[in-house]
């Protein structure tokens, strides 16, 4: 499996799920409160803007648009942001 490869499973399998339920868990918390903290929005806006650069990474990475360098880095970058998060 090449690191693009991998690259996209991380994201489709694990980062952008993990995004989605954190979203949820955000827009429920906010729901029972009936309005959202200035650090409520703040977080919310961060973890949509991450989605969305997820999703254009899956995209270039169709599109094989990302030299290997480039993967090597995301891949990396990710992989330890999901340990740190464990």
């Amino acid at each position: 499996m090449t690191n693009a490869d991998k690259l996209k499973k991380l994201l489709e399998v694990e980062i952008i799920p993990d995004l989605e339920v954190a979203i949820d868990e955000l827009f429920a918390a906010i729901d029972k409160a009936k309005s959202a903290s200035t650090e409520q929005k703040e977080d919310l806006e961060e973890m949509r803007d991450m989605r969305t650069e997820c999703f254009a990474i899956v995209e270039e990475l169709g599109r094989d648009e990302l030299e290997a360098d480039e993967i090597d880095e995301l891949l990396a970058e990710l992989m330890d942001a999901k340990t740190e998060e464990e």
